[in-house]
């Protein structure tokens, strides 16, 4: 069911897309007047070059006049009824010529929106990535962990075949996931020894705050706060015990949580050394199911053993 639900979310705009085209197909059988059948036909292609693009509209748009030009064979007499040949000729092609000039001028408009949208979350994400870096430059024992973070949960997530707003969206988490330790005071991110109970507590909160930095930029970087946020909650973790802020851990916390715990684990720290990375493996392979989720867990497995292999 969790499956379903997700398939649904991530392609709910093709499947609007889909009921609304089979709506339009049924509407061409049982409505006579044939003027609003052919507008009918625009709200799927409208709908799929708005949410979707140029590409998406476009085959649209020609399935549309596919599905049209099937009942203009199987049922002429409906299209043309007293109207000459030429007349009904030159009324679906005038039709069909605006459907798919519809079709590229909404999606043209999407495209360049998607650009604006693209380059305004790049600039957001090349300031935070500064001021993270900045953060990890004072501590040589965390240099470089924001990007081996970033790298290796984007190399799972397209293990996982996820789509490819996600994998960014998971390679961002992971270049900002521990942006919140700016306010976190330095002595205790620089302590030499490991952190008390309160010191710790004061660690943790750096998931929310960073939640907090990415949600006040606005709607540009919205789909990766919920990853900031809960990237540190178990995944089997109760759910009454989660924020209310996150209902349920987002698939790509799961992953962002799996390599950070990974790099964690075989980088040095002033208080001990990193294992070495087969062992780091074996650790997560070992909590699959209970700290991290198997699915993430055996698609980080095979991006691994690549690394092992190659070395």
């Amino acid at each position: 069911m969790e499956g379903f639900k997700r398939f649904v979310l991530r392609h709910f705009e093709r499947i609007l897309v889909g009921i609304i085209l089979v709506a339009a197909f049924a509407g061409t059988y049982f409505i006579e007047e044939i003027s609003v059948i052919f507008n009918f036909y625009y709200l799927p292609v409208l709908v799929a070059s708005y949410f979707l693009g140029r590409r998406a509209g476009l085959m649209a748009a020609i399935l549309s006049i596919l599905l049209v030009l099937c009942c203009v064979f199987f049922f002429p007499e409906r299209f043309f009824g007293s109207r000459s040949l030429w007349n009904g000729i030159a009324s679906l092609s005038s039709w069909g010529g605006f459907l798919i000039l519809a079709s590229i001028a909404v999606g043209t408009l999407y495209g360049l929106n998607e650009r604006k949208m693209q380059d305004l979350r790049n600039a957001y994400v090349g300031i935070l990535e500064i001021l993270s870096k900045y953060l990890e430059s004072t501590d040589r024992y965390t240099k470089g962990h924001s990007v081996r973070v970033a790298e290796l949960a984007m190399e799972t997530a397209m293990a996982m075949e996820l789509p490819r707003n996600e994998v960014e969206n998971i390679r961002v988490a992971g270049l900002l996931h521990d942006i919140g330790k700016i306010e976190i005071s330095g002595e205790i991110l620089r302590k030499a020894a490991e952190l008390s109970t309160e010191e710790r507590e004061v660690m943790n909160q750096h998931a929310e705050k960073g939640a907090n930095i990415l949600a006040s930029v606005g709607s540009v970087l919205k789909e990766v706060v919920p990853i900031v946020m809960a990237h540190h909650k178990y995944f089997m973790e109760k759910k009454e015990n989660l924020d209310p802020k996150t209902k349920e851990i987002p698939l790509g916390a799961r992953v962002v949580s799996v390599a950070d715990a990974f790099d964690a684990m075989t980088s040095d720290r002033s208080y001990r050394k990193g294992i070495p990375p087969w062992q780091a493996l074996d650790e997560i392979v070992k909590n699959a199911g209970k700290q991290f989720d198997h699915v993430v867990v055996e698609a980080f497995k095979r991006v691994i053993q690549k690394k092992i292999e190659g070395i």
